[in-house]
C-alpha cells in the first residue's frame, strides 16, 4: 500500500473512529506498527491530527477531513445522486455549484450528458470550487464562471468578499448544494462560516435550489448555517434516507428525489 493510500485510509478511520491506536490501526492495513507511528507523526506535522501516546485523535467534533483525503465514501450512492442531479437541469441553463464531493460528481455527470455537448453555450456553470472549474474548463460548450476568492485547502473553495463581488452581480436558475448536514428544522449547513456565506449567496441569486446529499448528511447539524429548509426546492438523496426523515422534508414542502 502507497503512503497516500495509507494516509487516506487512516484519516478516514480516525473520523470514523475518533481515536485510533496504533496497533489497532497496523493490523487493518496490515503495515507495520513503525510505519503506522510514522504516518501519524508526519500527519500531526500537517495538523491533519493531535498525537497521543500509542496512536492520535482527531482534532474535535468539528473535524473535517480535507478533500483531497477523503476517498469513496458513499461513492455509488452520490454518483447516482449527481445524475439525478444532473438530469434536473435544463440546457442553456445557468448553474451554480457549491464545492464537495457530491457535487464534483454532479459536475461530472453534466460533462457527459448527451444533449449538452454543443451550444452557445451549453450550460453556463459558476462556482467558487477550483477543482470543479478546473474539470470543466475543458468542456468548450460550457461557459464556466469562477467566483474569485481566497482559496480554502480543505475544500478547494473560494470564500470571502471577493466572493461576495462576482455574485452580487448575476443569477442564476439553479443552484446545486453540497451539505455537511441538513434538517428540517436548522436547514443546511457546512463546517466553515466562510464556505456557508458564499453558498448562502447562490442560493439567494437562484430561482431555485438543490440540495445533493447522500442519507447520512440527513438530520443532523453542523458550525455554519448556509439557509434554512424553506429556502430549499428539491432534495436528491439515497434510498438509505429513513421514510420518517424523507415524510418531514415533504411535509416542509421540499420535494424529494430518492436514488
Amino acid at each position: 500500500m502507497s503512503r497516500d493510500a495509507r494516509w487516506k485510509a487512516l484519516l478516514e478511520l480516525l473520523v470514523e473512529r475518533g481515536r485510533l491506536e496504533v496497533e489497532e490501526a497496523a493490523a487493518e492495513l496490515a503495515v507495520s506498527a513503525a510505519t503506522i507511528r510514522r504516518d501519524l507523526d508526519q500527519l500531526a506535522e500537517q495538523q491533519m491530527l493531535v498525537r497521543t501516546r500509542g496512536g492520535a485523535v482527531v482534532h474535535g467534533v468539528s473535524y473535517e477531513l480535507p478533500l483531497r483525503y477523503k476517498t469513496a465514501r458513499q461513492a455509488s450512492e452520490k454518483q447516482r445522486i449527481a445524475k439525478a442531479v444532473a438530469d434536473l437541469v435544463e440546457p442553456g441553463e445557468t448553474v451554480g455549484l457549491t464545492g464537495g464531493t457530491t457535487t464534483t460528481e454532479v459536475a461530472r455527470a453534466l460533462a457527459v450528458r448527451g444533449d449538452l455537448t454543443t451550444g452557445t453555450p451549453a450550460l453556463t456553470v459558476v462556482t467558487n470550487a477550483l477543482n470543479i472549474a478546473n474539470e470543466l474548463a475543458v468542456r468548450p460548450q460550457f461557459k464556466i464562471v469562477v467566483t474569485g476568492g481566497v482559496a480554502r485547502p480543505q475544500s478547494y473553495e473560494l470564500i470571502g468578499p471577493l466572493a461576495d463581488g462576482v455574485l452580487g452581480q448575476i443569477t442564476l436558475d439553479v443552484a446545486v448544494l453540497g451539505v455537511v448536514a441538513f434538517d428540517v428544522a436548522h436547514g443546511a449547513a457546512a463546517h466553515d462560516e466562510g464556505e456557508a456565506a458564499v453558498n448562502r449567496l447562490l442560493c439567494e441569486r437562484a430561482a431555485r435550489v438543490v440540495v445533493a446529499a447522500d442519507s447520512s448528511k440527513l438530520g443532523g447539524r453542523a458550525f455554519a448555517r448556509i439557509c434554512a429548509a424553506e429556502l430549499v426546492d428539491a432534495l436528491v438523496t439515497d434510498t438509505a434516507a429513513a421514510p420518517e426523515t424523507v415524510r418531514r422534508f415533504e411535509e416542509a414542502g421540499i420535494r424529494v428525489l430518492t436514488v
